[in-house]
């Protein structure tokens, strides 16, 4: 016992207090964002908002933001405890732009240093909910967390893995982190896959590869997660059909990524044109098939003709009746979103 229990009980103490105190900042900047984007002008509807403006519609493209997680720790008294933060030798965090300097390096520090899953959980929160301010995604990567970070991708433990995914949603939109952190998309594509259908762990991944695909730069190291993108828009529930298919949106508004998934198996595609379906789901199906339309109908590929009938390319561009009669379906939807959508598809074509 000893030293060394004193020592990991200080680490854990101030651990603690940096964590209640990140949470009350960045409750403030939430408070204060919201109210920004109520007294700015409204989003443009189905075109969202992308880092180049010059894409083609990509609905939902606004950067992902990673949930705020509840990181309230009381005390045995009930109430919020930052005593051991003065006793680890650290100042209650005061700023309200976020975490001092010198408190996100020791939490950078922590997860190099620790092995203990439930601290390296608690930092991750701490450190993805201060990463949501943009000057500490810089201030992050300067101090070399990124990879340290991106490292707990590799523990076993689901719960840490979750974590640092939202950690590293939130650093992702920062044009200058996502250049290092590309390094792990094909990573979290395969951990996507693999990962409990529906889970929390899932939809970070989702979320992480949205944000990496808004722009074109990286879209070519998703390409063989495309069958697996279309295998969680089949079996996934609403909120994973809507997260898959913000990345899949995002993928169709570039011109070169349109043969990889027209050639992509997907049969269902259609059953998806229903009146029945979610509004947020059906939106972005029909912004994902205008897109590719709109490219097929401007280029046309030499392999265009030799694509398998379940064929995403066959979907859109056979005659089929069936098709017909669901667009047609979709005009009398109750949402005018959704009818002026079905109109633009129908107009390529």
């Amino acid at each position: 016992m000893g030293l060394r229990d004193s020592r990991g009980s200080l680490m854990r103490g101030g651990l603690v207090g940096l964590v209640v105190g990140a949470g009350v900042c960045y409750c403030v900047y939430r408070a204060a964002s919201r109210k920004r984007k109520k007294e700015g002008p409204e989003e443009a509807g189905l075109k969202g908002e992308s880092i180049h403006k010059e894409h083609k519609q990509r609905l939902g493209s606004i950067p992902e933001e990673a949930p705020v997680l509840d990181q309230s720790i009381s005390s045995s008294t009930g109430q919020k405890d930052s005593s051991h933060l003065q006793q680890a030798g650290m100042n209650a965090p005061v700023s309200p732009d976020g975490l001092e300097v010198n408190h996100i390096q020791s939490l950078i520090y922590l997860l190099e240093t620790v092995e203990d899953p439930l601290i390296q959980e608690q930092a991750l929160i701490t450190l993805s909910n201060s990463a949501a301010f943009s000057v500490n995604q810089d201030i992050i990567r300067n101090l070399g967390g990124l990879s340290v970070i991106g490292g707990m991708l590799s523990v076993p433990a689901a719960n840490v893995k979750e974590k640092a995914l939202n950690a590293l949603n939130n650093l992702s939109m920062n044009i200058k982190n996502q250049e290092e952190l590309k390094r792990y998309i094909t990573q979290i594509c395969e951990e996507t896959s693999s990962s409990p259908l529906n889970s929390e762990l899932q939809l970070a991944g989702l979320r992480f590869l949205t944000n990496m695909s808004l722009t074109n730069y990286y879209h070519h190291m998703m390409t063989s997660a495309i069958p697996g993108f279309l295998h969680l828009l089949l079996e996934g529930d609403e909120r994973t059909q809507t997260q898959v298919l913000k990345v899949l949106v995002n993928l169709s508004a570039n011109p070169a990524m349109t043969e990889h998934l027209l050639s992509a198996q997907a049969p269902f595609l259609l059953s998806l044109f229903d009146n029945s379906i979610n509004k947020e789901v059906l939106l972005r199906v029909l912004v994902f098939a205008t897109n590719l339309t709109q490219h097929m109908k401007k280029e046309e590929s030499p392999t265009a003709f030799h694509h398998s009938e379940d064929s995403i390319f066959s979907m859109l561009r056979g005659d089929s009746p069936q098709r017909a009669q669901k667009l047609a379906s979709l005009f009398h939807h109750h949402d005018t979103e959704v009818k002026e959508q079905v109109a633009k598809l129908v107009m390529q074509w």
